[in-house]
């Protein structure tokens, strides 16, 4: 059945990239509580499996900056995602960057953001969270305000870990967004051990409160030479953390030259995206152990995708970009490709 997402989208991409997003989430909040969603969405796939001590009802998951706030947590969930990723939230609220601030890219299916980390803060998701029904697989991201100087950007981390340690599946620590300035020095060297090793102390402390252990992940930028990834990989395991998301958004504008809007600043994700981050992945799985989580992220738009990067390395992919060009079924042709060059689905269900 031709997918009908494709039709709503022509409608969609009339309307200036954040307004249509605004409309979407309208729509699909009240979609989700009925079974009008299910066309949108098309079979969907149940694939339990098992990482990070954390059970996952299949390996596609949401990649964080969709929902920044936590505002959609039940709609998303009503999509057959295996997991979701909600965030970047900082500590205090932020409205982002000037406005337009989203670009589409649309001959090559891509967008570029500079949005800037706008969230409500700690306060406004948690509320959110308290609300919220949903007992699926949730990731929270988090990040530093932009006001933060960079010297004081663990205190940051450490805040947000700390309030949302209660509420979360596994966490994200975002060091790779270019679009907080400095943020992405945070991958790199001591600022790395600095930060990872201050969050890791903090997590103890957690662990003994709530007496649960809570994973942390890395986020971290395609724009990588070797030597740094050797590098993350190294401190990945020194400092204890349990995966490694793979990848952010790029700075590079190599794949879009001559494109509209090429010339905007911001991060560059979608199509363009899917060799370079395949590129960290496979230097990733090279220098971790064999069983070292990682979430494959980027330029996903089709099932050979979703199977390319595992072949990759990766455990599990994330979508985003590739969720507003292919639509909800994107999900399921994901998960089901998964689950058959995994050999283990257990239930396929509409």
């Amino acid at each position: 059945m031709r997918n009908p997402y494709l039709l709503i989208r022509r409608l969609l991409f009339a309307l200036e990239p954040e307004r249509a997003h605004q409309l979407t989430f309208a729509v699909l909040d009240r979609l989700a509580k009925t079974s009008l969603v299910d066309p949108l969405t098309g079979p969907r796939c149940v694939q339990p499996f098992e990482l990070m001590g954390i059970r996952f009802a299949n390996r596609v998951g949401l990649a964080a900056g969709l929902d920044k706030n936590g505002d959609h947590i039940g709609a998303l969930g009503a999509l057959g995602f295996g997991f979701l990723e909600i965030g970047t939230v900082t500590p205090r609220p932020q409205p982002g960057n000037a406005k337009p601030r989203v670009f589409r890219i649309v001959r090559r299916e891509a967008l570029i953001n500079r949005l800037g980390f706008n969230n409500n803060g700690l306060d406004a998701m948690i509320a959110n969270l308290e609300r919220s029904s949903y007992r699926g697989v949730l990731g929270i991201n988090i990040g530093k305000n932009g006001t933060t100087p960079q010297e004081r950007a663990l205190d940051d981390y450490r805040e947000c870990l700390t309030r949302v340690y209660p509420y979360a599946s596994y966490v994200t620590i975002n060091v790779s967004s270019p679009n907080t300035r400095d943020l992405r020095k945070l991958q790199e060297g001591d600022e790395l051990d600095h930060l990872l090793g201050g969050l890791a102390e903090t997590r103890e402390k957690l662990i003994a409160a709530y007496g649960r252990r809570i994973p942390l992940a890395l986020k971290i930028a395609p724009d990588l030479e070797p030597i740094q990834i050797e590098r993350i990989c190294e401190a990945l395991i020194a400092h204890g953390m349990d995966a490694v998301i793979a990848t952010n958004t790029t700075v590079s504008r190599d794949a879009i030259a001559g494109e509209t809007n090429a010339g905007q600043t911001g991060g560059l994700s979608g199509s363009p995206v899917f060799e370079m981050s395949n590129r960290v992945i496979r230097a990733l799985r090279e220098h971790l152990p064999a069983e070292f989580p990682i979430m494959g992220a980027g330029g996903v738009l089709s099932a050979r995708d979703a199977r390319t990067k595992v072949e990759a390395g990766a455990n599990l992919i994330q979508i985003y970009t590739g969720l507003i060009y292919r639509g909800p079924a994107l999900i399921g042709e994901c998960a089901r490709a998964l689950a058959e060059a995994t050999g283990n689905i257990s239930q396929s269900e509409i």
